[in-house]
């Protein structure tokens, strides 16, 4: 029997992200406690830019962008917000930029762990994810429970499963 494998990647789905964001921006531009701030929500290629009056607004505003998300099935994991920055007018702005792929350290700390607990599988670092072979359907099973129970910083997604 050849040997089995899968890949362990972090992604999320953008269409599903941009909806979440188009969402939120028309529920922040229609409710009542929103009128006349200005308060904007900007979706960039790998961040999204959050503006309002107050820190309260701004609080605001990231709890109707999670609902969003989390209607889409979007994983929270993905949002890293960075600290609330003083911008124009005493209003304040807060970049959330969006986790993609596995980092080095963290690609590292995922084959560390499949090392130490299921030692009949190989795991290699490719790129931004993690190839893991074994000739046990169950070892790959035990590996992606795991991952799974491990509680990583970022949304895992196990793909590639042959």
């Amino acid at each position: 029997m050849a040997d089995a494998s899968f890949d362990v990647v972090s992604e999320y789905d953008r269409q599903e992200l941009v909806n979440a964001v188009n969402q939120a921006q028309r529920e922040i531009g229609t409710r009542y406690d929103f009128k006349g701030t200005n308060s904007t929500l900007e979706l960039a290629e790998k961040e999204i830019t959050l503006e309002a009056d107050s820190d309260y607004k701004l609080g605001a505003m990231i709890d109707i962008l999670k609902s969003k998300m989390v209607k889409r099935q979007v994983d929270l994991k993905v949002l890293d917000a960075q600290k609330v920055e003083p911008a124009a007018k005493g209003r304040v702005r807060q970049k959330v930029e969006l986790r993609q792929g596995l980092s080095d350290e963290l690609a590292r700390d995922v084959v560390k762990r499949i090392k130490a607990d299921l030692p009949k599988l190989q795991s290699r670092i490719e790129g931004d994810k993690v190839r893991v072979t074994g000739k046990s359907r169950d070892d790959l099973q035990a590996a992606i429970k795991l991952l799974r129970d491990a509680n990583l910083p970022v949304p895992l997604q196990f793909t590639n499963y042959r």
